[in-house]
């Protein structure tokens, strides 16, 4: 059964860094024929898109928040992606949850709080 399980999570302080993993089990294939993104949600507001990587390689960030202080990777040999978190922000609290889109399905892990504060 496919699965995605998220880590790193914690308390960081606001300039401090953390790096979430994902590690997905039994997709046919591995996380080689996925695309993969990460996604946040604060209290009371919509889940939005943080970053998505993309099958072919490509690494988009959203939204522009995030952008030169995020950096979204994976390593197809062990099946884990990563969510590099720079200089964070205490706006950056939220829930993170990690997806992987497979032809028509998709997939959620079960999420990870980061909170940002001093």
């Amino acid at each position: 059964q496919e699965q995605l399980v998220e880590s790193g999570g914690g308390l960081a302080q606001p300039g401090g860094s953390l790096r979430l993993s994902c590690t997905a089990s039994g997709f046919t294939g591995g996380i080689s024929v996925l695309t993969m993104s990460w996604y946040r949600q604060a209290p009371g507001l919509k889940r939005e898109l943080v970053a998505t990587h993309t099958k072919f390689g490509h690494a988009v960030n959203y939204p522009r928040s995030v952008q030169g202080r995020f950096t979204i990777s994976r390593d197809n040999a062990n099946n884990t992606l990563y969510l590099q978190m720079n200089n964070l922000k205490p706006g950056d609290t939220a829930v993170y949850f990690c997806n992987a889109i497979k032809e028509a399905s998709s997939y959620w892990g079960q999420g990870i709080q980061v909170t940002v504060s001093a």
